[in-house]
């Protein structure tokens, strides 16, 4: 019987060897290949053609949810795991928009993670049971606070949120490896397009939607 095939992705090489490590000896399951930014696993995709991508959100270069919308745009079959240290709905919502067929937190246990990825390799979604409860009761009660949000791409989306937890223009370049030119421009399309002035502004909308907790 074949194995379901995965594909890696994250930036930490630490967390990448755990994850492998993890899959690797679970019966059908074989890590087929890693990918440290969202750039490489879409080029190295079509070559690999996994069964499932485990994928984080919080990436250098594109980021996770950009490369999760250019995937299914190669390939609309492609089953996407996001695994994120991120449980907030808004960052669920954007994934699954994207076109994610899955979400789990990083502070989940090994065996939903597994179960996971079996239940996304036969076609079927998967998002982790307190997250679905939390999303599921936002629906129902008509909590319409992320669609705020809903203006932003990819990129501005991960500018706003890293500016939003106090991060300076310098600190969010680095971090995203961007120039700090094209951090500036884009903070400033953020700001205009939520109608914002000033990052103060931005931390108090985060926290509002729940983005930030504390």
């Amino acid at each position: 019987m074949s194995k379901t095939r995965i594909l890696l992705v994250d930036d930490h090489a630490v967390v990448r060897a755990g994850y492998r490590l993890l899959l690797s000896q679970t019966p059908g399951l074989e890590v087929a290949g890693e990918a440290e930014r969202g750039e490489v696993a879409c080029g190295i995709y079509s070559d690999l053609q996994p069964d499932v991508v485990v994928m984080d959100l919080s990436m250098p270069g594109i980021g996770g949810v950009a490369t999760i919308a250019r995937l299914r745009a190669r390939d609309a079959h492609a089953r996407i795991l996001v695994f994120s240290v991120h449980d907030e709905l808004v960052y669920v919502a954007r994934a699954l928009e994207a076109g994610a067929k899955g979400y789990i937190s990083k502070s989940s246990a090994p065996d939903i993670l597994v179960e996971a990825v079996r239940r996304i390799a036969v076609g079927q979604p998967y998002i982790e049971p307190e997250i679905a409860q939390r999303l599921a009761l936002s629906k129902a009660t008509g909590n319409d606070a992320m669609s705020v949000l809903n203006s932003l791409s990819a990129r501005e989306f991960d500018i706003f949120c890293l500016l939003a937890r106090g991060y300076t223009t310098r600190e969010v370049a680095e971090e995203l490896r961007l120039g700090l030119k094209t951090v500036s421009n884009y903070a400033t399309l953020v700001k205009n397009k939520l109608s914002l002035s000033t990052s103060a502004e931005m931390a108090r909308l985060a926290y509002q939607i729940g983005l930030i907790k504390h």
